[in-house]
């Protein structure tokens, strides 16, 4: 059938098959006067639809089509869109889908924070259709998350942009990265990576924190000022009280010292959480955190106007990430999974190609 009836993807159909996407036709929603629809040209693949596909995160509404890191050209626009999208223009879209746009959060630019607000995939909408993601042939979004891209930015490496690097730009963004700033990144991956390249494009002072010296190169590669690999006995108390601000890109809080973490933090100092491990989380004692008056807190993926505001320095500074691309398809996209699963990968992958697994009928 196709576009415009139907859309079709790549779905995971139940967690015990997480790595097996299987091809699938599908209804969108329908469409609404403020709505955009995008012919997908590729899609960043996030540890988001890992957790997702896996259920660790919880309860799955399979089968879904995964993918929130999306560029495509725009295929048709609302008659009641306001921001100026054109039909044939290059676009992106991240981890949101909608959001009230009314409610205290949204009229302050936090939309992200929108207590009804709906993801890219897995979200559901009032008629009791499922959003689904970007592995697919086409997406359809409100207009207000679907964002211009500067026309110097390449598809393949401003996909994974979209949700990683706007997730690792918000924090370093709200809370005044910058010159004569010295700010952290632990866990250099997917996330941490952008954390290195938009800490060093805003002007800080960037050290990269990690588990050992294994990712050494790579995160002066990268941009970073320092490196320190916290296996090391000690590796905290030459840097006490000196950052301030560290962003935690970790996926991972299994013996990770977060007094040890904190102790970095010059007073006021801020320890801000991006990345989302499954399980229990961190463990907090208070007295081993009260020394420095740090705050500890999170951050979820970014605004509008941060997105807009990342991509323009992505263009201006020539950020560029590094990623691995593999063609769109029930093997790439179960490759591409599983490989993010086992962290193989520097540092992210682009599914591409979408035009021979999704030919124009």
């Amino acid at each position: 059938m196709g576009y415009p009836d139907t859309f079709e993807g790549f779905a995971v159909e139940s967690a015990d098959k997480w790595t097996e996407p299987k091809y699938r036709e599908y209804k969108p929603r329908p469409f609404e006067e403020r709505d955009v629809d995008i012919e997908v040209q590729a899609c960043g693949v996030c540890g988001s639809d890992v957790h997702t596909v896996t259920s660790g995160w919880g309860e799955c509404p399979y089968p879904l089509v995964v993918g929130h890191e999306i560029v495509g050209i725009v295929k048709r626009v609302g008659d009641k869109c306001e921001t100026g999208l054109k039909v044939g223009q290059r676009v992106g879209v991240g981890a949101q889908a909608w959001a009230c746009l009314s409610c205290r959060q949204c009229k302050a630019d936090n939309e992200v924070y929108c207590p009804q607000m709906r993801d890219t995939y897995g979200a559901k909408y009032p008629d009791g259709s499922i959003t689904q993601g970007g592995y697919a042939s086409h997406v359809r979004v409100h207009e207000y998350f679907v964002f211009p891209i500067p026309d110097v930015l390449e598809t393949t490496a401003v996909a994974p942009m979209l949700c990683a690097g706007a997730t690792a730009f918000s924090p370093l963004y709200r809370n005044g990265c910058g010159p004569g700033k010295r700010v952290g990144i632990v866990g250099i991956g997917g996330i941490g990576h952008f954390g290195l390249l938009f800490a060093k494009a805003l002007g800080a002072e960037v050290f990269a924190i990690s588990r050992s010296d294994k990712k050494k190169e790579d995160a002066f590669k990268l941009g970073a000022d320092g490196f320190i690999a916290t296996e090391k006995k000690g590796w905290n108390e030459e840097y006490s009280m000196t950052f301030d601000l560290i962003v935690n890109c970790a996926n991972s809080s299994e013996n990770f010292d977060l007094a040890a973490y904190m102790s970095l933090l010059d007073v006021n100092g801020r320890f801000i959480n991006v990345g989302l491990p499954e399980g229990d989380g961190f463990k907090i004692e208070p007295f081993k955190m009260i020394g420095n008056g740090a705050v500890f807190g999170f951050s979820h993926i970014a605004s509008r106007p941060e997105i807009l505001k990342m991509l323009d320095i992505a263009a201006e500074k020539g950020v560029k990430s590094w990623v691995e691309t593999l063609p769109v398809g029930e093997k790439g996209c179960g490759e591409a999974l599983k490989r993010c699963h086992d962290n193989d990968v520097r540092y992210r992958f682009t599914l591409t190609d979408y035009d021979k697994a999704f030919p124009k009928k």
